[in-house]
């Protein structure tokens, strides 16, 4: 096997090791950390006793994120504030190829779904990414994490169950939640407090995500009219010269605040039943170096 083979191998799969370490570790660059020692494990590999270069990969990053997530998971627990996941700009919109495949993949890296996921042992999050966002079959699973596949099996179970279990139910179709979000983001940004409350379910809750390092809230704010008071008066505390833009973020639309050619802030929400049911502001400016915009 030739060197522009093994590179070529490798880049034929990087979409996918980047979207399984991710999904699994909720950070671009702890999943990017994972993928490029992937690579050096796969550069320096006996690649005549690979026989499938794909599942030698996927098996090798799914490894090295769960290492990885047992080990940030204690960082995570002296974060200051609520922690959400580092936003990632994605291209799951209507117009992408293959819809239901993109829906999927959508809905297993949406804040919601990602959030529910930390509250998985690693294991279970390592079999619900690999089953339920990428279709791997139990017997390919059971190899990488070097378990029965009626293991496997159990433990799909449990995660998924756990999921169904504790995600929103957000409305799905494109349109309808790209319209909503465009209309409540445009509200919050322009202080409109009577057309926020009419957007916001009753029980909606304001999670902010700073780590300290800028001005946020460090709690859970609950109900429409607590979260629109807030939405509110930052829009009139909003600096001179600060731009937005609507841009996909985690597989839906969000607003992306920047301070000159900096991003200061990604707001997003999730819809159910034609209102807003979360609100998701992210300001810790670490969050955004991999932040990558089109």
């Amino acid at each position: 096997m030739t060197a522009d083979t093994v590179t070529d191998l490798f880049e034929e799969n990087r979409a996918v090791l980047i979207g399984v370490a991710y999904r699994m570790l909720g950070r671009t660059a702890d999943a990017e950390d994972v993928v490029q020692e992937a690579w050096l494990r796969w550069s320096a590999a006996d690649r005549g006793r690979v026989r499938e270069p794909r599942a030698f990969l996927v098996r090798v990053t799914t490894r090295l994120a769960i290492d990885r997530l047992r080990h940030v998971r204690a960082r995570r627990e002296a974060y200051v504030g609520d922690w959400l996941p580092e936003p990632m700009a994605t291209a799951f919109g209507p117009t992408a190829p293959d819809t239901e495949e993109q829906a999927v993949l959508a809905d297993s890296v949406s804040m919601a779904v990602l959030i529910v996921l930390e509250s998985l042992s690693p294991l279970e999050r390592a079999v619900f990414v690999l089953r339920e966002a990428f279709g791997f079959p139990y017997a390919e699973i059971a190899a990488t994490l070097e378990r029965s596949e009626a293991a496997v099996r159990q433990l799909a179970a449990r995660a998924k169950r756990h999921v169904e279990e504790r995600r929103p139910r957000y409305d799905v179709d494109p349109g309808l939640r790209r319209d909503l979000t465009e209309r409540f983001l445009a509200a919050a940004e322009g202080g409109d407090l009577g057309q926020l409350l009419t957007l916001l379910a009753p029980d909606a809750r304001l999670i902010a995500d700073s780590g300290g390092k800028a001005k946020a809230p460090r709690r859970v704010i609950e109900t429409a009219a607590k979260v629109g008071r807030f939405l509110a008066a930052v829009a009139q505390d909003r600096p001179a010269g600060t731009e937005s833009r609507f841009t996909e973020i985690n597989g839906g639309p969000a607003l992306v605040l920047f301070a000159g050619d900096r991003v200061d802030t990604v707001f997003q929400v999730d819809i159910a039943g034609g209102v807003v049911q979360s609100v998701y502001v992210i300001r810790n400016p670490d969050k955004f170096a991999g932040l990558a915009l089109p």
